[in-house]
């Protein structure tokens, strides 16, 4: 046994007693500094490097030979996991992660990386008691306690997350990143003026916190003033051209200028946001537009008859698909108002199966999505959908007999939805383009949309989304209902009648009196639909009109549409 593994043992041999003698703290204490010591190692280390900057082949194949020469090291055991982890092969990354624990019960990393593990295929009970764990020790854990408070929010425990965020300001009043996130969480339950509140108490205790700048603007009813465009622009001066915070600022900037009326400087702070932003992505159009292409030789006519029969045909659910900055909140509140039907959240598990049948059969290098389909069987759907149903079902709050799942991306996916659920109802929100386009260049997404940064990569997005859904108009005619936007807006009462009649439901009241509903809502529009239907963002896009050729011409016709 060589000096490293030796002195990593006997801090276990030395954590081992203290935990006996219930001293689980210090104990805590131990495991890290003896994966510390294992941290030591040249191995490690270069594999700690090549897992920093994506090479995790190159990792994987330094950190395999170390094992099998000391498998009980948990700091290789630890990168492995992470390996597995960014690869989509999640129960091996929960094995590894285990078997880290067992070597050393109360290091920290490993059982928050677990919990991590646990929450990408939905085990969130068991993934959040591994991080009260962590936290029982260490309240102020802020791994820990950060991945818990986000998956709070991502499964719409929003009223759990509030007291958490609470409690954990009562000991860190002066984190300002819990007071920002106590300013998500505020805003997501239609608390506004805590909110407000909150970021601007983030930005009393640290005035470079971008991200509380950002979170103002994105409350979308905040006007900013003199002193807080001053403020921002001082702050852009200050900071690292490469500091992430520019992106938060210069779009904030984008939003203060616009509430001044000052176009010219809006569009170039917003420009400015994009073009960074675009530049830290590896967004690929092309692939995109190859990749819808692919979808749609593949979800043809046949492949849906070939379907039909299987699947879970009983469940009741609404998937509510589209662009984004399309109207699909509103939606989701208008049907999240009526008796029969509970909103949930934008959920990740659709996307989620289309890595999982692939990652099912990680070691068959040809396995690729959609293509796989073909090889499942009837019993293998089934198993799917009820996988769905179980993880989607962590999101419920109430014994409603219909759910929403509104995730706008979710479009390119229709054929496996169909083909888990073929009785789904799937509605298609459409708004104009160049509304709908402008609307998504303004906005700072928390993730994903990689399509969004570039005018022209937004416009051919939109365009590869139109031609999916023409396609699915004539491969399975009636799968999607088209609720156009600028039409809703018109004439409300029309439209959510005619969409409940293609829900098979009867019309409600409350549907028309939707922003009288008290539901946490947390995308970008939360604020938007508590308010009464209204006209004021349909135009928006025509004061920044003569920079937006880039856009248009990548429309081409839809442009008009």
């Amino acid at each position: 046994m060589d000096r490293i593994s030796t002195e990593a043992t006997d801090l276990r041999v030395q954590a081992a007693v203290l935990r006996a003698a219930g001293e689980r703290k210090a104990a805590a204490d131990l495991d890290t500094q003896a994966v510390a010591a294992e941290a030591q190692e040249p191995a490690v280390m270069k594999a700690s490097q090549l897992l920093m900057t994506g090479q995790l082949a190159r990792a994987e194949a330094i950190v395999r030979p170390l094992l099998q020469r000391a498998p009980e090291n948990v700091a290789g055991l630890c990168i492995l996991g992470e390996i597995a982890v960014r690869l989509g092969i999640y129960a091996e990354a929960q094995r590894l992660f285990r078997a880290a624990i067992a070597i050393s019960p109360d290091f920290s990393d490993a059982k928050t990386n677990l919990a991590r593990a646990l929450f990408r295929t939905s085990d969130f009970r068991d993934g959040l008691s591994h991080l009260d764990e962590v936290l029982a020790l260490d309240p102020r854990n802020r791994h820990a306690l950060s991945t818990k408070l986000a998956t709070l929010g991502q499964i719409g425990a929003y009223e759990q997350s509030l007291k958490s965020h609470e409690q954990a300001l009562m000991q860190q009043p002066d984190e300002p990143w819990l007071w920002v996130g106590y300013g998500n969480v505020c805003k997501t339950l239609g608390l506004y003026d805590e909110s407000v509140s909150a970021f601007r108490g983030a930005l009393s205790l640290d005035q470079r916190r971008t991200e509380a700048w950002w979170g103002l603007a994105n409350l979308k009813r905040v006007s900013f003033d003199a002193a807080d465009r001053q403020a921002m622009l001082d702050l852009v001066a200050a900071l690292p051209d490469a500091d992430p915070g520019q992106v938060q600022l210069h779009f904030a900037l984008g939003k203060a200028y616009e509430d001044a009326r000052d176009y010219t400087r809006s569009f170039d702070h917003y420009a400015t946001a994009n073009r960074i932003r675009r530049a830290e992505l590896r967004y690929d159009a092309q692939a995109m537009t190859a990749e819808v292409s692919d979808s749609i030789a593949f979800f043809d006519a046949d492949y849906f008859a070939a379907k039909t029969g299987i699947g879970d045909k009983n469940a009741k659910l609404i998937f509510i698909v589209g662009m984004p900055r399309a109207g699909s909140t509103l939606v989701e509140q208008i049907l999240a108002s009526h008796s029969q039907i509970e909103g949930t959240a934008e959920l990740p598990y659709i996307p989620l199966i289309t890595q999982k049948v692939v990652a099912d059969r990680w070691s068959d290098q040809h396995a690729k999505y959609p293509q796989i389909l073909t090889s499942l069987n009837a019993e293998d759907i089934k198993r799917l959908a009820d996988h769905y149903t179980q993880s989607a079902a962590q999101h419920r709050q109430t014994g409603k007999p219909y759910m929403i799942d509104k995730l706008p991306n979710n479009w390119l996916n229709i054929g496996l939805i169909k083909t888990l659920f073929p009785n789904a109802k799937i509605i298609d929100a459409r708004r104009a383009a160049m509304a709908c386009c402008f609307a998504n260049f303004k906005q700072h997404f928390a993730r994903g949309q990689g399509f969004s940064y570039a005018l022209a990569e937004m416009g051919q997005y939109y365009r590869d989304y139109v031609r999916f859904m023409d396609h699915i108009d004539q491969a399975a005619p009636g799968a999607a209902y088209r609720l156009v936007h600028e039409q809703l807006i018109e004439d409300p009462e029309r439209e959510i009648r005619g969409l409940l009649a293609y829900l098979e439901l009867p019309f409600e009241d409350a549907c028309l009196n939707f922003h009288e509903n008290k539901r946490p809502v947390r995308t970008p529009s939360a604020e938007q639909v508590r308010r009464p239907i209204n006209r004021d963002a349909v135009d928006q896009w025509r004061n920044y009109q003569s920079w937006l050729q880039p856009l248009k011409d990548a429309l081409g016709d839809l442009a008009e549409s």
